[in-house]
């Protein structure tokens, strides 16, 4: 019933969505995720002479986007590889993967980007590492760090002492450097990513250390009130006030990033251990159902208003993240499996409904709501749709796709358990002094106090807000790469 819903939706909307598609056919999706794919790596500039390989355009002023997202597009282009088949962007994905790792550490702390680093920053690529070991992407030549080792790098530097203290009872900060905004600053997405982290290599590798951080760190959030009794992940707090300002916005990669977690959890442990984790999956998939699938199609609810946005660069590739993490959490914890995937579905069917813009008439907007392109266009919302349609094969071809690989079912990534323990003496995180506190709580409060406001603003009815059209990129960059399918 659910599969002919979609159908007349999308037939409904024939007329005007350029993007076709049969969500029931994996061919077609397959043929609708390779177009988009297309246009989203006409934002990449990186494999081009005199470019940066790895990232997107920026940082701001430079272009719109921070270094994170960067690694946050090859996490998308793995999945898609992996669920489609396709291998025309996995040389420029090996190749941003590598080039981005900051040696001599590997641990994703490259030196052009130290000065603006957040563990969420770092985390992001390294859990593009993780991935490519759990999809046995196409190892690097063997005098290159390996997928495996890269992820292991990321996660010691941040278990290491210098990156935990004891305000707030411990916990991650948001940023690195204490020069930085932010610095002051403990938040569910940084410590969420090291939760995400320690929970795959436990399973990846066997080692229990990694999933007794993992553990620890949930407790953390949970006991400090980033996640409350109802499991909502709420952003963050200032260590000022023992992180007792919980500033209460939902994101959706903060309820993703713990629900795919969880889900590791779930299958890396045994008896009352996995009967634990698995309340939590299920908790934290009726929870964000909930919130962010509340009337069919995916909504960004802490910046996304039915006539208002005020969803900043980072935030409008949200959307991508959670569908990818869902579907591995319905891969791994089968009994949310049927859940997940039908809301999946119904959101991806409202999706492609919002790709008909461009000047190739099949550019994807931000909105999934209005049946309709909104106009607000950029790598994170083509990011979005690659995911949304890439994860739906994990049920039409699941005799082709596998779960996660562990070093034990077949991995072949190599790993290092003492990678990224030597120290880079060329980066300096430096000594913290009064002054250091009280100016990084002075910064952040006001990047906050803008952040709110502009929520607040939106609830109170002001007009429409938000980031301008991206300028699209030629699209002939991959004309002589791409396999049709």
């Amino acid at each position: 019933m659910l599969s002919a819903a979609i159908s007349l939706l999308l037939l409904g909307g024939s007329a005007r969505a350029a993007l076709q598609v049969d969500l029931t056919s994996a061919s077609s999706i397959k043929k609708a995720a390779s177009d988009v794919a297309y246009d989203l790596m006409g934002y990449y500039s990186g494999n081009l002479s005199g470019q940066i390989p790895g990232i997107l355009p920026g940082p701001p002023p430079a272009g719109e986007y921070y270094w994170w997202e960067g690694g946050a597009l090859w996490g998308t282009m793995l999945d898609y590889w992996h669920y489609t088949g396709d291998a025309t962007y996995n040389d420029v994905t090996k190749q941003a993967l590598l080039f981005q790792t900051g040696p001599p550490q590997n641990a994703y702390m490259p030196r052009n980007y130290t000065i603006s680093l957040g563990n969420d920053d770092q985390g992001f690529w390294g859990m593009s590492a993780m991935l490519a070991a759990e999809l046995n992407f196409p190892n690097p030549p063997e005098d290159q760090p390996q997928w495996l080792e890269l992820a292991q790098a990321v996660f010691n530097t941040q278990a290491a002492p210098d990156r935990h203290d004891d305000t707030c009872g411990g916990g991650l900060r948001w940023q690195i450097p204490i020069s930085n905004i932010g610095y002051d600053y403990k938040n569910s997405i940084a410590n969420g990513i090291f939760f995400n982290l320690g929970a795959r290599l436990a399973r990846y590798t066997q080692n229990n250390t990694y999933a007794e951080w993992a553990e620890k760190t949930w407790d953390w959030v949970a006991g400090v009130g980033m996640m409350d009794d109802e499991i909502n992940v709420y952003d963050g707090g200032h260590v000022g006030v023992n992180c007792t300002d919980i500033f209460k916005a939902q994101f959706s990669y903060n309820a993703g990033v713990f629900m795919q977690g969880a889900a590791f959890m779930y299958d890396y442990t045994t008896g009352e251990d996995q009967k634990r984790w698995g309340d939590r999956v299920q908790r934290l998939v009726t929870r964000t159902l909930e919130i962010f699938f509340d009337t069919g199609p995916m909504i960004e609810v802490s910046c996304e208003l039915e006539d208002r946005i005020s969803c900043k660069t980072d935030m409008l590739a949200f959307k991508g993240f959670l569908h990818r993490w869902m579907a591995s959490t319905a891969q791994l914890a089968p009994f949310a499996h049927d859940s997940i995937m039908n809301a999946l579905k119904n959101s991806t069917a409202y999706a492609v409904k919002a790709c008909s813009g461009g000047d190739n008439g099949r550019q994807c907007g931000f909105r999934w709501t209005t049946g309709e392109y909104d106009g607000l266009t950029g790598a994170g919302q083509e990011m979005n749709v690659v995911a949304a349609l890439s994860v739906l094969l994990v049920d039409l071809e699941k005799s082709s796709i596998t779960g996660p690989y562990t070093n034990t079912t077949g991995g072949t990534s190599q790993g290092n358990p003492f990678a990224g323990t030597t120290p880079d003496p060329s980066y300096d995180k430096g000594e913290v002094t009064k002054g250091d506190r009280v100016g990084a709580g002075i910064l952040t409060a006001i990047v906050l106090t803008s952040l709110i406001g502009a929520l607040v603003w939106m609830s109170l009815g002001a007009g429409e807000s938000g980031a301008a059209p991206v300028k699209r990129r030629g699209d002939t960059r991959f004309g002589k790469l791409r396999r049709r399918i």
